[in-house]
């Protein structure tokens, strides 16, 4: 039986700003996707456990407070820890360019940053989101 995309929107850190997340977790609704939004202020251990429970495809993580080197690498450390290395992760927020390649090679597939649209985000989870549909 095929079910739609399951997506965990998160917001790691401690940055209270959420514009961003309701906005994409809108629009991932909107495409036909299953949204659980976590809230504000998620340590990697609480979004890889929220992952794993309710058996996500994606998990999208948002940040503004500039810890992305940090809180992006932990939670791939965790979900490998898990044994969950299918779910597709992605990032975004104000993320320098710099910083991008890094964020890549700890396994994060994309990196959106300010001025990608919802259309762009939809169609990189649809092409690459890892679960046989």
């Amino acid at each position: 039986m095929d079910r739609p995309i399951r997506v965990l929107v998160s917001k790691p850190g401690l940055d209270g700003h959420d514009r961003g997340a309701k906005v994409i977790a809108r629009a991932l609704r909107d495409a036909g996707m299953e949204v659980i939004y976590t809230g504000l202020r998620q340590t990697p251990q609480q979004i890889v456990a929220a992952a794993i429970q309710e058996d996500v495809d994606v998990v999208a993580m948002s940040i503004l407070s500039g810890a992305h080197n940090h809180l992006f690498p932990k939670v791939m450390e965790l979900l490998n820890e898990q044994g969950a290395d299918d779910v597709l992760v992605i990032g975004g927020g104000v993320i320098p360019d710099e910083d991008i390649p890094g964020l890549k090679k700890a396994g994060i597939a994309e990196i959106f940053t300010p001025g990608t649209t919802t259309g762009t985000t939809i169609d990189f989870i649809r092409k690459n989101v890892k679960r046989v549909q």
